[in-house]
């Protein structure tokens, strides 16, 4: 556990990729990988993503062989129920066992044109059904020439935090867009800056208390040779994780991240 008290959080997102059957694969291999390398549970909490069409299939799998990976949800609608073709509600994911609910992707705003607005629509959902968001901000290379690297995503966490209770339990993710994808990540003294910003902004709209409390991870490009630089910094407090998620030895080595940093 980091000095902070906050559980490190390896969230992975495996957007579009692995269908049912090979997403039981995926899970049992990555089990092995962590339990053959005596990763201890509990030291850091491991996320998984899937598909929607994974997720009945995953959630039997991690049941059935009690394994203590944490699973989400990519979407969810700011519906709860009703005449709203191909939308899945918050109160599904929630039968299906799921802890955690990705809002405000960078691909979602991008391809679906989703605003600030429709973000915060979306975290207050999941926070309806017992689900936590991890609410996802970032800003893309012209947001960072034109405006500084902080100011968007900034801006962006304040909507979405709009209105939430002071005791709501939610992840923010830092993903400066350019990054994504890119293999390009951003240095940890500059996810840091952001990351140590974005925990101001919690504290303003929802108290100290959730500003210590609440995980801030980053995301862009992660990979097992630039993790450790990342989990050295005070305010991040784990990774959102995406091409290196969908790889076992790539994903289960950056879940093991302690062996480089020393804790």
């Amino acid at each position: 556990m980091a000095v902070t008290g906050r559980t490190p959080f390896i969230a992975g997102n495996w957007k579009m990729n692995l269908d049912h059957q090979q997403a039981i694969a995926f899970v049992q291999k990555l089990h092995w990988s962590l339990k053959e390398a005596k990763h201890v549970e509990g030291s850091v909490e491991v996320g998984i993503f899937p598909p929607f069409t994974d997720l009945r299939t995953v959630q039997t799998l991690l049941d059935a062989d009690k394994i203590s990976f944490a699973l989400g949800a990519q979407d969810l609608s700011t519906k709860d129920s009703g005449a709203y073709t191909g939308e899945v509600s918050g109160a599904f994911l929630a039968k299906l066992n799921c802890g955690y609910v990705i809002v405000g992707h960078s691909e979602r705003r991008e391809y679906h044109d989703e605003t600030d607005e429709v973000v915060a629509a979306k975290a207050q959902a999941a926070l309806r059904h017992g689900l936590v968001p991890v609410i996802c901000v970032g800003e893309t290379s012209e947001d960072l020439e034109k405006f500084g690297a902080s100011a968007v995503p900034v801006g962006q966490l304040e909507v979405a935090l709009e209105g939430l209770p002071s005791e709501a339990d939610i992840v923010v993710a830092y993903e400066p867009v350019w990054a994504i994808g890119s293999g390009q990540a951003a240095t940890p003294e500059q996810a840091q800056e952001v990351c140590a910003k974005l925990r101001d902004v919690i504290a303003a709209k929802l108290g100290p208390d959730a500003a210590q409390r609440t995980r801030v991870l980053y995301g862009g490009s992660v990979k097992s040779t630039n993790i450790a630089s990342f989990m050295r910094e005070p305010d991040i407090d784990g990774a959102l994780v995406g091409g290196a998620s969908l790889v076992v030895g790539e994903f289960a080595a950056i879940v093991r991240y302690q062996k480089h940093v020393g804790v």
